[in-house]
């Protein structure tokens, strides 16, 4: 059993997660359109990102001489008031959105795909997130950080914004991007040694 594989991800959260387990990567980024189609649930909406982005992997693998070894792909989204949260466009986006989900349970939905040639295999990480009430100065200075900017629903579980998070009823792992269970569960079924 191989423990290397390709990452679809420039995500610093998903490089260390999977350090964490004891597998090695390549980073191989696929850029992908992420917007939602019409009428789309979220739950389809982060396992279609997360195929899409090991399809486009794959075609890239099999289209070079690099050597093939499974891909793995995610996308992670937040899903409050039957809206998907994506990544803020700019510090107003991430205040409407801290805003929305203050004093609120909210879904942090991960999807992640495993790519190899005999194909691809998905799963989806639910997790239930209750945040704190957030008073402007909370919001301001949390913005003001920086940490929000390219992170969907417009905050880091794992950094400044832990201060925020009164509990979470699911994966710790997957609201940070890659949950680790059914990542574990997905590479082991590609012949990957996980620890």
């Amino acid at each position: 059993m191989s423990k290397h594989i390709y990452l679809a991800s420039r995500s610093p959260r998903r490089a260390e997660l999977l350090q964490q387990i004891g597998v090695y990567f390549y980073v191989l980024p696929s850029d992908v359109d992420e917007a939602p189609l019409s009428g789309e649930a979220p739950q389809d909406y982060v396992v279609r990102l997360a195929r899409l982005k090991a399809e486009v992997g794959l075609a890239r693998l099999q289209g070079s001489d690099m050597l093939m070894l499974p891909l793995l792909a995610a996308d992670t989204t937040v899903f409050v008031d039957g809206v998907i949260l994506g990544k803020p466009e700019d510090d107003a986006d991430a205040a409407a959105m801290l805003r929305r989900m203050s004093g609120r349970w909210h879904a942090v939905l991960t999807g992640i795909a495993v790519a190899t040639p005999s194909g691809i295999f998905s799963a989806l990480s639910s997790t239930q997130v209750e945040m704190a009430i957030l008073s402007e100065a909370d919001i301001i200075a949390y913005i003001t950080s920086t940490e929000p900017r390219g992170k969907a629903g417009a905050y880091a579980i794992q950094g400044l914004a832990g201060t925020f998070i009164r509990r979470i009823e699911g994966s710790y792992s997957g609201v940070m991007g890659l949950p680790i269970f059914e990542t574990t569960q997905l590479l082991k079924n590609a012949g990957i040694k996980v620890l």
